[in-house]
């Protein structure tokens, strides 16, 4: 008696770059998640942490931060497989990985970016629930060394590292630091959240 195969995760990168076009999804555990319209308060927040950071690491000669930018799981023996997705509102490649992801893969502009990032940025909506929070975190089972999930709605920040899954939480007058990813950078919570919303 035969025993059925079991069915294979994920998609071809030929007919996820199409579906994608059509209606922007995230791939998690082998299921397409549409992608919501942001609220314009949301969009205000990731603008202002980009250019804070943005301009903090061509300073830093660190590397490169993206907004709202698609990066695959190519399957670990089929690069043309994709076994998920993500599109977090911002992350981070180090300057030296992205310098050989270009050099590697000539054609990368053509393609969604198949490298996990040194560092995810999630901005949590007034409509995120508790398991999209969840979710959120799950970040660290994918190989990124550091999450920052900021809820401007109670000016609240949220940690998350491999030392520290659970996340440490920051408020008030507290520091927001780089840890391993960003030795140096450090930014007063204040700058995030100001004081007039």
């Amino acid at each position: 008696m035969n025993t059925p195969a079991a069915a294979r995760v994920g998609m071809s990168l030929r007919d996820f770059v199409a579906e994608h076009e059509q209606q922007p999804f995230e791939l998690i555990d082998g299921e397409k998640r549409r992608r919501m319209p942001s609220v314009f308060g949301h969009s205000e927040t990731i603008r202002l942490l980009f250019l804070l950071l943005y301009q903090w690491a061509q300073n830093h000669r660190s590397g490169e931060f993206f907004q709202e930018t698609t990066f695959i799981l190519p399957d670990r023996y089929d690069a043309n497989w994709v076994v998920g997705s993500r599109t977090p509102d911002l992350l981070f490649v180090r300057a030296a990985r992205l310098e050989q992801y270009r050099r590697d893969i000539p054609d990368y502009r053509s393609m969604p970016l198949a490298l996990i990032p040194d560092m995810v940025i999630e901005v949590v909506s007034p409509n995120d629930s508790y398991s999209d929070l969840d979710e959120k975190v799950d970040y660290l089972t994918e190989g990124v060394p550091l999450i920052w999930i900021i809820d401007p709605q109670r000016k609240k920040v949220a940690v998350h590292t491999q030392a520290h899954p659970a996340g440490v939480k920051l408020s008030g007058e507290a520091m927001l630091d780089g840890g391993e990813i960003f030795p140096e950078l450090r930014i007063p919570l204040a700058a995030i959240f100001p004081a007039s919303e």
